[in-house]
C-alpha cells in the first residue's frame, strides 16, 4: 500500500485469497433500442441491459471468465428480473443485488406496483452517418437512487468474502443525494480492507447539471483510487482540470496535450498508480477512430495502445466501460499496464462492433484484436 492507504496496482490480492476478482457499484438500467429508427418513430424495439458501472462488471464476466458481480438496486417486477437474467447470462454475480418488493407494506425497500420507485430504463438510438445517436432516459425514481451509506455491509463483502478490485463511477456517485455518500463509503471500505479501487469519471450533463458540483463529488472520492479512468473532458467536468488542446484535434496532438493533464493529476493526487483512457475520434456515426492511453504513476510512464484509423462501428455505447474492464482483466490476470493499454483498447472497439451496453466477445477474440493492431494487419474471415 501507498503512504496514503490506498492499494497500487502493483498489490492486486491472490484469486485464491478472495471469493470476487472484481465487484461494480453502479445503476444498471433496462436499454431499449429502436434499431435502424429514431426512437420518437420506433415501433419495434431490441431489448438489453447496462450501465456505466455495471458494464465493467459484465466484461470481466463474460470475455475474460472472471469472477464478477454487482452491488445495485432493482424492484422485484418483471423489468427487474429481465434485469437480472441478462447479468447472469453474462455470467455476474446478482446475489449483492438489493431487491425492492411490490407489497407496499411500508419497509424501506418496499413499494407499490405502480412504478412510485422504478427501475430505470433508457431508450438509445444508435444514430447514422450525420445523424447522432441519442438517449432518452426514465431513471428519476429508480431504486438504485434510494440506497444510502449503511445498506452494504461492505465489511462482509471486502472482509470476509474478499474483493480483488473494486469499481465505480461518476454517473452513479452522482445519481441521487444520497449516492457519492454510498461510494465514498464503499471506496474508503474497500481501501481499509486491502483492495484496488478504480473508477471512471465519466461526467455526463444530464445526471447533473452542476460542474461545480461534479468536481465537489469527484474530489472527495479521488483520494481513494488507485486507478482513474477520465479523458479531457471528463478531468475538466468532473475534476477541474483543463486540456489545452484544439477541438478536432488528432490523436498525437491529443496525446501530448492529455500528458499534460495527467501529470498534474497525478501530482494532486499522489494515491494513483494508474490514470488513463481511451480516445475516440468520430467521423461520423459510423466511422471513428480508436486510441488508448494509460500512465503508470510511479514508473511515470505512458503507455499507448495502436491508433485505430477510420473504423466502422455499430454502437459507440460501452466502449469506454469496456476499456475499463479491458484493462483491469489484464491486470487481475497478472500483466502490466503496458498490456493493459492494449487490452483495454482491443476490448473497447470490439464491444462497439455488436449491438448493446454489454460485451458480446470471448477473450481471444480480444487478444488477436491486440495481436493485429500491434502488427497493423488487417481483419480476416474465419472460416
Amino acid at each position: 500500500m501507498t503512504k496514503t492507504g490506498v492499494v497500487p496496482y502493483g498489490a492486486i490480492k491472490p484469486a485464491e485469497t478472495c471469493r470476487y476478482d472484481g465487484v461494480s457499484l453502479g445503476e444498471v438500467m433496462l436499454r431499449l433500442d429502436p434499431l435502424d429508427v429514431p426512437t420518437a418513430r420506433a415501433s419495434v424495439m431490441r431489448v438489453f441491459q447496462g450501465g456505466g458501472e455495471t458494464n465493467v462488471a459484465c466484461g470481466l464476466a463474460h470475455t475474460f471468465g472472471l469472477r464478477s458481480a454487482v452491488v445495485t438496486a432493482l424492484v422485484d417486477d418483471e423489468i427487474g428480473r429481465n434485469i437480472r437474467n441478462q447479468l447472469r447470462l453474462a455470467g455476474v454475480d446478482t446475489g449483492l443485488v438489493r431487491w425492492f418488493d411490490t407489497k407496499n407494506d411500508g419497509r424501506r425497500f418496499s413499494t407499490d406496483g405502480k412504478g412510485t420507485i422504478c427501475n430505470g430504463i433508457n431508450f438509445t438510438y444508435n444514430g447514422k452517418g450525420l445523424i447522432p445517436s441519442a438517449t432518452c432516459y426514465y431513471r428519476a425514481h429508480s431504486a438504485v437512487r434510494a440506497l444510502r451509506p449503511g445498506d452494504v455491509d461492505w465489511a462482509a463483502l471486502f472482509g470476509s468474502d474478499g474483493v480483488r478490485v473494486f469499481n465505480t463511477g461518476g454517473i452513479y456517485t452522482l445519481l441521487s443525494p444520497t449516492s457519492a455518500d454510498l461510494a465514498i463509503e464503499a471506496v474508503e471500505a474497500a481501501a481499509a480492507h486491502g483492495v484496488f479501487v478504480a473508477a471512471d469519471l465519466n461526467y455526463r450533463s444530464k445526471v447533473e447539471p452542476d460542474k461545480e458540483r461534479a468536481r465537489a463529488i469527484n474530489r472527495r472520492i479521488a483520494p481513494h483510487l488507485g486507478f482513474l479512468v477520465g479523458n479531457d473532458s471528463d478531468m475538466h467536468d468532473a475534476l477541474g482540470y483543463t486540456t489545452e488542446v484544439r477541438k478536432g484535434a488528432g490523436f498525437e496532438e491529443w496525446l501530448d496535450a492529455y500528458r499534460g493533464t495527467v501529470k498534474k493529476v497525478a501530482a494532486d493526487f499522489p494515491n494513483l498508480s494508474l490514470i488513463g483512457t481511451q480516445w475516440r475520434g468520430a467521423t461520423n456515426a459510423d466511422l471513428i477512430d480508436w486510441g488508448a492511453a494509460l500512465y503508470d504513476v510511479r514508473a511515470g510512464a505512458f503507455h499507448v495502445a495502436p491508433l485505430r484509423r477510420n473504423v466502422p462501428i455499430l454502437d459507440r455505447t460501452g466502449g469506454g466501460d469496456s476499456f475499463t474492464s479491458g484493462a483491469l482483466a489484464a491486470l487481475l490476470k497478472g500483466h502490466g499496464p503496458d498490456e493493459a493499454v492494449q487490452w483495454g483498447a482491443a476490448h473497447g472497439i470490439l464491444v462497439q462492433e455488436i449491438p448493446g451496453d454489454i460485451t458480446m466477445v470471448e477473450e481471444k477474440a480480444v487478444l488477436a484484436e491486440v495481436a493485429r493492431a500491434r502488427a497493423g494487419g488487417g481483419v480476416k474471415a474465419v472460416r
